[in-house]
């Protein structure tokens, strides 16, 4: 395949790989579970079997293993395989939605079905944008019904050309009930890509982050911003029971300034608007939560 999307024929290829699954298993253990509580900064706890994962942990589990020679000059998998092979450079989490059922436990045996759901291609200020929609279905113990469904978005991007001009930023929301500060350093950006098998050297390769793909520092995991608005609940609302999640990176955060979870319960009583900030105030990521019965 080129190199470039110029034509007709090469977005047929792409959205061939619509409906193409996987499916792959893993059992919940306990060791992922207690050194991501470390991560985030809280005080040991027990994780014995039984013990339910917070909303997003189930990112700890299905890692890509892939064989080093199979891994990209980005420190991802090469391009191909259940993923289509988009021919561009770029490749960022852009956003994810979630339905949590039913819980996931440490101790149980889950399968993981993933389904390529759509791929569609946009020409953006900056030149071409592919997105590409995964369905993920986790099903515990052999139930037949999903107890996490999960749609992941990424977008894959041209290479930054001088003269890009970003989007105009937006201000962040200012009716915070709950805020954490975060300092994105070195340590806390390769302990996530560890826990989560994440070769990606946008995360701790400087001089890979800033001289080839234009950035000015570390990027901070949008998983791992979203997992910090997740357990700002946690921290603030730890009986709420989440049903859904979505999140929308707006924007790159990097490892240069401390930034900001936010968080505020609506009037309501069920939604919980959550968004991440910069230290200039810009507005990073965008999501909100349900909470169950209430």
């Amino acid at each position: 395949m080129d190199t470039t999307l110029n034509d007709l024929n090469d977005v047929n290829d792409l959205r061939a790989w619509i409906g193409r699954s996987e499916v792959v298993r893993d059992r919940i253990g306990a060791t992922p579970v207690k050194a991501l509580d470390a991560t985030l900064d809280h005080p040991a706890r027990p994780a014995e079997d039984g013990t339910p994962l917070p909303p997003l942990w189930h990112w700890l589990y299905f890692l890509p293993l892939h064989r080093q020679s199979e891994i990209g000059p980005d420190g991802h998998a090469k391009r191909g395989g259940f993923l289509p092979p988009v021919p561009l450079p770029r490749r960022m989490w852009a956003g994810s939605q979630f339905e949590f059922r039913s819980p996931v436990r440490v101790g149980d045996a889950v399968e993981r079905t993933s389904t390529i759901a759509d791929v569609t291609v946009k020409e953006g200020r900056t030149g071409t944008l592919v997105f590409v929609k995964v369905r993920h279905e986790l099903r515990c113990n052999g139930s037949s019904e999903p107890a996490i469904v999960e749609f992941h978005d990424i977008v894959y991007r041209d290479a930054r050309q001088p003269g890009d001009v970003e989007p105009s930023p937006q201000a962040a929301p200012t009716a915070a009930a709950w805020q954490r500060e975060i300092v994105p350093d070195d340590v806390l950006l390769f302990r996530y890509s560890a826990l989560t098998f994440n070769g990606h050297r946008i995360h701790y390769d400087r001089k890979y982050v800033t001289e080839v793909e234009g950035y000015p520092g570390l990027i901070v995991h949008g998983p791992l911003i979203a997992t910090l608005l997740m357990d700002l609940v946690r921290r603030n609302a730890p009986q709420a029971d989440i049903a859904s999640f979505r999140f929308k990176a707006v924007r790159p955060t990097f490892d240069l300034n401390p930034f900001r979870v936010n968080g505020a319960l609506q009037n309501d009583g069920q939604t919980i608007k959550l968004w991440a900030q910069d230290h200039e105030g810009w507005l990073t990521m965008d999501a909100v939560a349900t909470v169950r019965g209430a």
